[in-house]
C-alpha cells in the first residue's frame, strides 16, 4: 500500500466525513458550549497543525536517520525533505486535523463541570509530577543507551515535555472537561492504531525490532506505535481543550492577553 494511498483511505475519508457532519451541525445551529468559546475553533486547529509540523519534524527526521523506523522507497513518491518523505509531513497535518475535528465534534455534544475543581493546584502539580517521573525514566534510558527501549524512550522524552507544560498550566481545567478530553484521546488513538498496523502489515513502513521492546498490541501493533498515537492525541486534545476553555485566559498575564487579542471571560 502506497503511503499516499494509506492517507487517502484511513485519514482523508474520516476527515471529510467529520467536515460534512460539522457543516450539518452548523446548519442546525449546533455550537460549542459557551464555556469553550475563548478562541475561534478554526484558529485553534490551525495553530495546532503548525505546532505539530514544527515540533515533530526534527524528532521524526532523527528517528529515520538513526533507523528507528524506515519506509519502503517504492511506496512513496520520491520527494524527500531531510530524511523523511513528503507523505510523512502530510500525515503530521492530517492527523492533527482529524483528531482536532473529532474533538470539536465531541465538544458540541459533551457536558462538563461548571468550573474547575477547588484546590486546582493539586491537580496541576500532581499530574505534572507523575508525568515528570516517567519523562526522567525515559531520559535515563537514553543516557544509558538501553537499545531495546530506544523508540519508546525517544517518544516519551519528546512528547511528555509539552504535555507537562499543558498539565502544569491547566490540569484542573482538563479535569473539568475530562469527558471531552477522554473522548478526544481514546477513539482517535484506537482508530489510528488499527490503521497503522495495517500499513505495517503491507510494508508501507517498518519499525526496527532491535530498538523496540517487542510487545505487539493486538498481536500486530508495536507498543511504541500505540504510545506514539496516544501521546500525540493527548497533545492535540489537551492543547485544544485548554485553548477553547474560557478559564484559560484568566491565567495569562493581562499584557500577554492584549498582545494575543484574547478577551478574559
Amino acid at each position: 500500500m502506497k503511503y499516499f494511498g494509506f492517507l487517502a483511505r484511513f485519514v482523508l475519508i474520516p476527515l471529510a466525513a467529520l467536515g460534512v457532519f460539522t457543516w450539518f451541525d452548523a446548519r442546525r445551529g449546533k455550537k460549542l458550549p459557551d464555556k469553550l468559546g475563548a478562541l475561534p475553533p478554526a484558529v485553534i486547529l490551525a495553530a495546532h497543525v503548525g505546532v505539530a509540523v514544527a515540533y515533530t519534524t526534527p524528532w521524526d527526521n532523527y528517528l529515520v536517520a538513526t533507523r528507528v523506523w524506515w519506509y519502503d522507497k517504492k511506496l512513496v513518491n520520491g520527494l524527500i525533505l531531510g530524511y523523511v518523505p513528503i507523505e510523512e509531513y502530510t500525515f503530521f497535518v492530517l492527523q492533527t486535523a482529524l483528531t482536532g475535528m473529532w474533538l470539536l465534534t465531541a465538544a458540541r455534544y459533551t457536558s462538563a463541570d461548571d468550573a474547575p475543581p477547588k484546590g486546582g493546584w493539586r491537580y496541576r502539580v500532581g499530574l505534572t509530577a507523575a508525568l515528570g517521573a516517567v519523562w526522567a525514566w525515559s531520559v535515563y534510558n537514553l543516557i544509558t543507551r538501553k537499545q531495546k527501549l530506544t523508540y519508546l524512550s525517544l517518544t516519551l522524552a519528546w512528547a511528555l515535555l509539552p504535555i507537562m507544560l499543558q498539565t502544569a498550566f491547566g490540569g484542573d481545567i482538563l479535569y473539568q472537561h475530562r469527558r471531552l478530553v477522554a473522548l478526544g484521546i481514546v477513539l482517535p488513538t484506537l482508530y489510528l492504531g488499527v490503521s497503522d498496523s495495517l500499513a505495517i502489515d503491507s510494508g508501507t513502513w517498518t519499525i526496527n525490532p532491535e530498538k523496540t521492546v517487542d510487545i505487539h498490541l493486538g498481536g500486530k501493533l508495536p507498543l511504541e506505535e500505540g504510545v506514539f498515537f496516544l501521546l500525540t492525541n493527548v497533545l492535540i486534545s489537551v492543547g485544544m481543550t485548554l485553548m477553547l476553555s474560557k478559564e484559560s485566559p484568566k491565567r495569562i498575564p493581562a499584557r500577554v492577553r492584549r498582545w494575543l487579542g484574547i478577551k478574559e471571560a
